[in-house]
């Protein structure tokens, strides 16, 4: 198997799965914060995803550390497969949320004439702003996956 920067077990996993943990709490702290996120549908689709990324890269993380304690390697076939399966359901479910709120985002700030709700528009293009880049990361990570996968 193929040591790629980024594969499980290694350092720069390690990272990946922490910046996607990260950005996604800070999403869903920076929509949480607002008072009236749960009026729309695509607000509360971007905070349930982000839950999602957050277990599933923080325990992904947890298997990081514990490989690099233990210098183990993670390239067992079938676990890859698992790890690039749930990479790319949970990246796949990060645009989404985050492009339907971006798309509600742009709808208030542009098209409706500007956004009457103050520091909470903030929040939630910052919500965006950071789902994004979680899902950057998490797609980095899924494709590190296909080709640790495709090289087994």
């Amino acid at each position: 198997m193929k040591n790629f920067a980024g594969a499980p077990g290694t350092w720069t996993g390690l990272i990946l799965r922490m910046a996607q943990c990260l950005f996604s709490v800070g999403s869903i702290a920076s929509m949480t914060t607002t008072k009236t996120f749960f009026n729309f549908t695509a607000f509360c689709y971007l905070i349930a995803s982000m839950g999602l990324q957050v277990i599933w890269s923080f325990g992904l993380a947890v298997m990081d550390v514990y490989a690099l304690s233990k210098k183990k390697v993670l390239h067992n076939s079938i676990l890859l497969g698992l790890f690039a399966v749930g990479d790319w359901v949970t990246a796949t479910l990060s645009l989404a949320a985050a492009a339907s709120s971006a798309g509600i985002t742009v709808l208030y700030f542009g098209d409706l004439g500007g956004c009457n709700l103050g520091e909470e528009c903030t929040k939630y293009q910052m919500a965006v702003a950071l789902a994004f880049l979680s899902w950057i990361t998490v797609a980095t990570s899924s494709l590190i996956m296909f080709w640790l996968v495709a090289a087994g």
